[in-house]
C-alpha cells in the first residue's frame, strides 16, 4: 500500500482533538501528516507546524491557502486527503473546497453547522467520488465491532430494545466563562450550531446506535435542558427512540451529570441475548443469554469474532482505547483511498462513517430540537 500524504486544517498548539488526530493517523505507518493550515493566523500556523515538525514552505496561513497551494504541487509531492479538525462551523468550508480542488477528506463531527450544508456536503462528495470519512471514534474499537457483527450474524436474535448514555460533567460549572476555549465554542450557537450537547456528544450516541445495530432510528421524543446559567444550547437531553423494525429505546445525554467523565454505554437487548459495552471499560463486552451463562469477550481473547481480531494491534491483555479508536477510522479511510487510488470505485459499504451517516446525524440534531420545543412530541426522522 502506499503511504497516503495528510494536510490538516485546524489542530495547531494547544489543541486537543488535532492532537489525538495526528497520532492516530502515524499509528498504523500508512499516513504521513506534510502540510496543514494549523491555525486562523500564519504566524501561529507556522509556529504549530514547526513544533510537529513541519517545514515552513507546507504550513499556511488559511484553508483556502493551502488548497489551492496543493493542488498546484506534483501528485507524488501534494498531500492526497485533508483532515479537518476545526470547530463546526468550519467544517463545510474547507470540506467543500478540498473535494472540488480533488481531495478526499477526513472530517470532525457533527458533519456541518447546519442541515443545509450537510445536504449539500454529500451531494458534493457524490459528484466528485472522492473519499469522505467522518470520525465518530467508538466505532472503531474492537469490542464495538464484535457487538456490531454478533447482531448483524443473528446470535442475538432479533433486537427488541437499546439503551445508550452518553455521561459527562464538565459543563456542571460555567467553564466557558473562563479562559477555557473548548467550552465556550460549544455553548455558542454561530459556531456550534442548534445542539449543544446533543450535537457534541448525542450525535455519538446515535451513530454507535446504529452502528453496532445496524437498525436505524425511525422516530424519537425529546426533551432537552439548557441547566447553566446563560446557556442558549442544552447541556442535557433525554430522548425516547423508536426504531425501523418495532424496536424501542432511550437515549441520555449530558454534560452536566456532575463527577462524570466519559460515560459512553450501551445496551442492545434482542430475543436470543444482549450485548453490554462501556466506554471506560472498552476491552469487555458482556454478552447475556437467554438460556446459557453470560460470557464476557476481550479483544485477542478465545473466542472473538474475526470481525474484532481484525482490528486488534496488541496481544490480549494489554489495553487498547481512545487513540485506537480514531487510528482504526484512519486505517480504513486509508484503505479505502488506496483503493480509490488504484483505478477502483469506491466501497458501497466502507467500515467507517460516511458522509450519508453525517447526514442522518445532522437529522438526528435537527429532529431532537424540534420536537423538544414542541414538549417532546413524537416526529419522523429522514429514512
Amino acid at each position: 500500500m502506499t503511504r497516503l500524504k495528510m494536510g490538516m486544517i485546524g489542530g495547531g498548539l494547544g489543541s486537543f482533538i488535532g492532537d489525538v488526530h495526528r497520532k492516530a493517523a502515524g499509528l498504523d505507518g500508512m499516513i504521513s501528516l506534510v502540510c496543514g493550515a494549523f491555525s486562523s493566523t500564519e504566524e501561529k500556523s507556522i509556529a504549530s507546524a514547526k513544533a510537529i515538525g513541519i517545514p515552513k514552505s507546507r504550513a499556511y496561513g488559511s484553508y483556502q491557502q493551502m488548497i489551492k497551494a496543493e493542488a498546484k504541487l506534483p501528485e507524488d509531492e501534494r498531500m492526497d486527503f485533508v483532515a479537518i479538525v476545526t470547530p463546526n462551523h468550519m467544517h463545510f468550508p474547507p470540506a467543500k473546497m478540498a473535494l472540488e480542488h480533488g481531495f478526499h477528506v477526513i472530517c470532525d463531527k457533527p458533519l456541518s453547522l447546519n442541515m443545509e450544508e450537510a445536504i449539500e456536503l454529500e451531494k458534493i462528495v457524490q459528484s466528485t467520488g472522492k473519499v469522505f470519512a467522518l470520525t465518530h471514534n467508538y466505532t472503531g474499537y474492537p469490542m464495538v465491532k464484535q457487538a456490531k457483527a454478533m447482531i448483524a450474524k443473528g446470535d442475538l436474535g432479533t433486537i427488541r430494545k437499546i439503551n445508550v448514555q452518553y455521561l459527562q460533567g464538565w459543563l456542571s460549572s460555567a467553564v466557558e466563562k473562563t479562559d477555557h476555549k473548548q467550552a465556550a465554542w460549544r455553548v455558542d450557537p454561530k459556531r456550534s450550531g442548534i445542539g449543544g450537547a446533543l450535537g457534541d456528544i448525542g450525535t455519538h450516541a446515535e451513530n454507535l446506535v446504529e452502528y453496532i445495530s445496524g437498525i436505524h432510528i425511525n422516530e424519537l421524543a425529546a426533551d432537552l435542558t439548557a441547566f447553566g446559567e446563560g446557556r442558549t444550547l442544552d447541556d442535557d437531553g433525554n430522548i425516547l427512540l423508536r426504531f425501523e423494525n418495532g424496536a424501542k429505546g432511550t437515549m441520555t445525554f449530558s454534560q452536566i451529570a456532575t463527577g462524570e467523565e466519559n460515560g459512553l454505554a450501551i445496551k442492545i437487548y434482542g430475543t436470543k441475548g444482549s450485548v453490554d459495552w462501556h466506554q471506560e471499560n472498552p476491552n469487555e463486552l458482556v454478552v447475556k443469554w437467554l438460556n446459557q451463562p453470560k460470557q464476557t469477550y476481550t479483544p485477542g481473547g478465545n473466542g472473538g469474532y474475526p470481525e474484532a481480531s481484525e482490528y486488534v494491534r496488541i496481544p490480549a491483555g494489554h489495553p487498547e482505547g481512545y487513540l485506537e479508536g480514531f487510528a482504526t477510522i484512519y486505517r480504513s479511510f486509508a484503505k479505502e483511498l488506496n483503493h480509490v487510488k488504484q483505478g477502483n470505485s469506491p466501497s458501497s459499504l466502507p467500515d467507517f462513517p460516511t458522509v450519508q451517516d453525517g447526514v442522518r446525524g445532522m437529522n438526528f440534531i435537527y429532529k431532537a430540537v424540534e420536537s423538544s420545543s414542541n414538549n417532546a412530541s413524537w416526529v419522523t426522522l429522514k429514512s
